[in-house]
């Protein structure tokens, strides 16, 4: 038991699966109006009625950022600004009242301060953050939802690869899609994830860890790998694919972006053939969960391909150090991207 007569938490046992924590934040607002102050609330079941727009119609979105204990032993966030920003194009896109920047970060802040003691010791883990924004309002018949509630809930999570990070096996899918150009590809919506539960079951029981989505038009262009943005090496150049919509504008795949332009690598936004992926010379994938994957394998038809040995690839490796030295504030940040949870 601790000092304040609370059990131990086993930081050691954490998986990145979710854990009730101790307080939540959560605010209303009417469809037209303006969003009112917010409160902490100890952590609870909702009630919602069943005509709720979101379970009847889907419309929400959600964000995820980790608040992590840092070097100099201050409790840190990583660009939440850019969540915040992605959150309100979002929810315009989705046709739900954005919620300001300003309160967007403020719950956040408050969240992550009266969940402090769920902060695991550095290098155990993280506070994975959850904010939602979601048609509470009862509504029948297709349209935006009379009133909306914003909440931001926490768990702490373990290292996403325990042992240091480890190369994937992918499969190409030429039979399952992820979005379509005009569609809601480029946001965080609720509704984009539950049609990719069954592509990566199926990939997983024939042994890959995740799935590579192909464009809805050619067939041909890499999007996205599962809940992950794509990135391969070629002759010394970083390719990713680019942003048009269908992908999720993801706020590592910025930051990777621009870790790798300071250190002297060109990079490109551009189509990618799903040929020339399998001649790269490497290839990884990144999020927030993982910060950067190296991929291993990659299987499309009949063809498979391995890169690097199998290995973990040599600049996904020093990228993923670059970058989590600076989210844990062991080295400097030259790009502001760390914020100071008060």
């Amino acid at each position: 038991m601790t000092e304040d007569g609370l059990p131990e938490v086993d930081w050691d046992s954490l998986t990145f699966s979710f854990t009730e924590t101790d307080r939540m934040y959560m605010a209303t607002c009417k469809q037209g109006d303006d969003w009112g102050q917010g409160k902490m609330q100890d952590f609870q079941n909702l009630s919602l009625s069943p005509a709720a727009g979101v379970i009847n119609y889907g419309q929400g979105l959600f964000e995820g950022m980790k608040a992590q204990h840092a070097a100099d032993g201050s409790i840190v966030l990583f660009r939440p600004l850019d969540n915040a920003r992605r959150s309100r194009d979002g929810a315009r896109r989705l046709g739900m009242t954005p919620v300001p920047e300003e309160m967007f970060l403020d719950a956040i802040m408050q969240t992550v301060r009266e969940n402090s003691r769920w902060v695991p010791p550095m290098g155990k883990g993280a506070l994975y953050v959850r904010p939602l924004l979601f048609g509470s309002g009862a509504i029948l018949g297709v349209a935006p939802a009379p009133e909306y509630t914003f909440l931001v809930y926490v768990s702490p999570v373990g290292p996403y690869f325990k042992g240091g990070i480890t190369p994937t096996s992918l499969r190409v899918s030429d039979e399952f899609h992820r979005a379509a150009p005009g569609g809601s590809g480029g946001v965080k919506a609720i509704g984009n994830y539950a049609p990719g539960m069954v592509p990566s079951q199926m990939a997983k029981s024939e042994g890959y860890s995740e799935i590579i989505y192909l464009d809805a038009v050619n067939h041909r262009y890499i999007e996205e790998v599962g809940a992950a943005n794509f990135f391969c090496v070629k002759n010394g150049v970083i390719s990713t694919p680019e942003l048009t919509g269908t992908i999720l504008p993801g706020v590592t795949r910025s930051s990777v972006m621009q870790l790798a332009e300071s250190k002297g690598y060109e990079i490109k936004e551009e189509k990618i053939d799903v040929d020339y992926a399998l001649e790269a010379d490497e290839c990884f994938c990144v999020g927030t969960a993982a910060v950067i994957s190296s991929i291993g394998k990659i299987e499309h038809g009949e063809r498979v391909v391995e890169y690097c040995g199998g290995d973990v690839g040599p600049i996904a490796m020093e990228l993923y150090e670059s970058l989590t030295k600076i989210q844990q504030r062991r080295a400097p940040d030259q790009f502001g991207w760390t914020v100071t949870v008060e």
